[in-house]
């Protein structure tokens, strides 16, 4: 099967479309640029679901659901926002078919054109912010902590499964404050959440920092950002969370009267992650030989395979250790299908990414021991059946760490500081990654970098020290380095 996967070093878009087919987690759709997810795929997708909502509403957050469909004079409201989005959006401006007078088939119906046209939402603050209007009062009424998982849609031409298609799944959660601080500080801690969440669930580690104004969500004071970096070099936007100051409150005339029966807009936040990260999850750890899943959110994190076949001494001693394992919470399977040959059923469970592999043979047995394969290194041990369910727990953990890290040693291994535009090329053909270079703080330098070299400015880190310096393209002072790079 691992034939069937074309090599990274060949063609690594290729391999990145290989593994998503192959491992059964998307396929195109009949609609271009649309994807449908497989179940294999959004079950993935539900243990990311899981993990975050979780840690949404620990912080005091709750789901709702707000329309698809959002009237297009609602876009018209913020300025920046739908000059952000107009290229984007698709577009609603009947609402009837009819019977084709000319043939078979339908049409649409002339007579049935909108008053108003309405747009499928490519996000939705405009909406929810024409509905914040009627629930937000008084200071009683805040802070307002609304998530909403839900689709939306934004017109792409180049389009690649989970990683830019024009539909596709996310969360996004928009928030109403009384203060400017209580709003910054609530898009701080949720990139804080995205970042805990890629670091000990997705084994992917992230930077934190900030957007440069020509980089951040349009309508926003600020953008917060996790950059993670990907096997070919090339980095991925995993999550943002939005400062929108009081924008969209004046926007759409939101205001509360405050303790001293003042009346005050309110300030907010906005912030969202989708299922692009099944797309980082793919390429931060999958290799030659299929994908590769953190035990964390592997829908399937242990299989056991009778050899050569299922028989009832192996069967009785597969129960046992499946029954030990769910004991755990550790979701496991025993596949007792007699028409697949062990190996064919090894290719299909190392190109599927599931993290430990059990095989069960007779001569195993006779030894009290079974064998155990992990998907991250391929290696494979003989383990005593005593004991054997506390031992695949620890190796899970083992597995999951070893990913975090041997990806974290790939991303800080290709952080590389460069002080002229002459490294910042070379660096960047050659080694690719992130570049650490200073910048004149200027748009117009920004985008002619840009121009020259295609890299961007991921983010400014948070934890950027202050240190005097010259922009490596106009050699205009500067007092920090920005992190640039090519990027999905």
């Amino acid at each position: 099967m691992a034939k069937e996967i074309t090599a990274r070093d060949e063609d690594y878009s290729q391999w990145y479309n290989d593994i998503v087919k192959k491992a059964g987690l998307a396929s195109n759709s009949a609609v271009r640029g649309c994807m449908v997810i497989k179940p294999n795929g959004f079950a993935i997708w539900e243990n990311m679901q899981s993990q975050l909502d979780k840690r949404f509403k620990e912080t005091g957050h709750v789901n709702a659901s707000f329309p698809l469909l959002i009237p297009k004079s609602f876009l018209s409201k913020e300025a920046e926002h739908v000059e952000g989005f107009a290229k984007e959006c698709a577009v609603v401006t009947h609402h009837r078919l009819m019977n084709d007078p000319n043939g078979t088939g339908v049409v649409v119906d002339p007579s049935a054109k909108l008053e108003e046209e309405l747009i499928i939402r490519p996000t939705s603050e405009t909406i929810i912010w024409n509905t914040y209007r009627d629930w937000i009062n008084s200071y009683r009424d805040l802070p307002l902590l609304i998530n909403q998982w839900c689709n939306v849609m934004r017109w792409e031409m180049r389009t690649r499964l989970f990683l830019r298609t024009s539909e596709f799944l996310w969360q996004e959660g928009h928030t109403a404050h009384a203060s400017s601080q209580e709003a910054e500080e609530e898009t701080r801690m949720i990139q804080d959440i995205y970042a805990e969440f890629a670091e000990e669930y997705m084994a992917m580690p992230v930077i934190k920092g900030v957007k440069t104004a020509n980089e951040r969500f349009a309508g926003a004071i600020d953008t917060y950002t996790i950059e993670a970096l990907m096997q070919d070099g090339k980095a991925l936007q995993a999550g943002t969370s939005h400062f929108l100051g009081q924008n969209f409150a004046k926007a759409f005339d939101v205001k509360f009267l405050d303790e001293n029966q003042k009346s005050q807009h309110v300030w907010a936040s906005s912030w969202g992650v989708s299922t692009r990260l099944i797309g980082g999850l793919i390429m931060t750890h999958s290799d030659d030989d299929g994908l590769v899943l953190p035990p964390k959110l592997a829908p399937l994190q242990v299989v056991i395979v009778p050899i050569p076949k299922p028989d009832p001494v192996i069967d009785e001693v597969a129960e046992k250790i499946m029954a030990a394992l769910k004991e755990k919470g550790i979701s496991v399977k025993y596949d007792m299908d007699k028409k697949k040959r062990p190996g064919f059923k090894f290719a299909e469970y190392e190109m599927r990414g599931i993290p430990v592999r059990v095989g069960i043979g007779k001569r195993d047995l006779e030894k009290g021991q079974v064998e155990i394969a992990r998907r991250d290194t391929k290696e494979k041990s003989a383990q005593p059946v005593d004991g054997i369910a506390d031992y695949i727990e620890q190796l899970l953990e083992d597995i999951q760490n070893n990913l975090f890290q041997r990806a974290l040693d790939f991303r800080n291994e290709r952080i590389t500081k460069v002080d002229s535009m002459e490294d910042f090329k070379s660096v960047l053909e050659e080694k690719g990654g992130f570049l650490s270079a200073h910048w004149d703080g200027t748009t117009e330098t920004e985008k002619k970098i840009k121009e020259l070299t295609k890299a961007t400015i991921r983010c400014i880190p948070l934890d950027a020290e202050v240190e005097e310096g010259q922009c490596v393209l106009t050699g205009k002072p500067s007092q920090q380095r920005v992190l640039f790079a090519k990027a999905y």
